[in-house]
């Protein structure tokens, strides 16, 4: 991630990119629309709120409170980095490898969804618990946007800087709005086996993600040396 030092277009650009990836609607699209399959337009929309303002309350708290955790729990965005992709990859191997009832499966019911979402037993949950886990965190918000919003709040050089992060979050979060609601909208439409596709599609590419952050942890502890890192 670019030093932290001074506040510019690269960095604002850079902030974005990192959070569109971390907390943007790329993960959690599918996941969303397969879990709600199932239920009414108007819980539906009751799990979309749920689930964006979880994940955004959770993003700005980490993007605040960030730098202190690190400190009382002693560890580095190195450690984190490295979890973070473990972790990353275990949900990419579950997207991969996951049988998934696509988005078109009704049969779940308005507690149900369309499957299992990824690994997540979601059948017979409320609605509501759904959005919170897995579809706020880890899928919204994923471990990628996790390492990114405690590294920006660690190594925030002023309040300008993590003002402009805390701007481009809530661009981020706004373009979220756009596009679940827009999901919501059009989900009864949309194909289930191309949905099907792009999930195993982003599945792969997440679990290169998982390995490049676990590689940038290791770089960051000193373990590996990465050339141009």
């Amino acid at each position: 991630m670019k030093e932290l030092e001074s506040l510019d277009a690269a960095f604002v650009i850079d902030t974005f990119l990192l959070l569109l990836i971390g907390i943007g609607p790329k993960i959690a699209l599918v996941p969303f629309l397969e879990m709600t399959a199932g239920m009414t337009e108007s819980t539906k929309r009751r799990v979309r709120r749920k689930m964006l303002t979880t994940a955004a309350l959770v993003g700005v708290l980490l993007l605040i409170l960030g730098g202190v955790l690190t400190r009382l729990l002693h560890f580095s965005p190195g450690a984190l980095g490295i979890a973070s992709g473990i972790i990353l990859l275990i949900i990419a191997a579950s997207m991969v490898l996951g049988q998934g009832n696509g988005t078109g499966g009704g049969n779940g019911g308005a507690h149900g969804g369309g499957g299992h979402g990824g690994g997540h037993q979601i059948i017979g949950r409320d609605p509501m618990e759904v959005a919170v886990f897995p579809l706020a965190v880890p899928y919204l918000l994923n471990p990628a946007g996790i390492v990114v919003l405690v590294t920006l709040s660690a190594e925030a050089s002023s309040l300008a800087v993590l003002g402009a992060a805390v701007g481009v979050l809530i661009l981020v979060l706004a373009f979220d709005v756009v596009v679940f609601r827009w999901a919501t909208a059009v989900s009864s439409k949309l194909d289930a086996s191309r949905m099907l596709v792009t999930e195993k599609v982003f599945g792969f590419l997440l679990a290169a993600l998982g390995v490049q952050l676990a590689l940038n942890g290791l770089a960051d502890v000193g373990v590996i040396h990465l050339t141009g890192h």
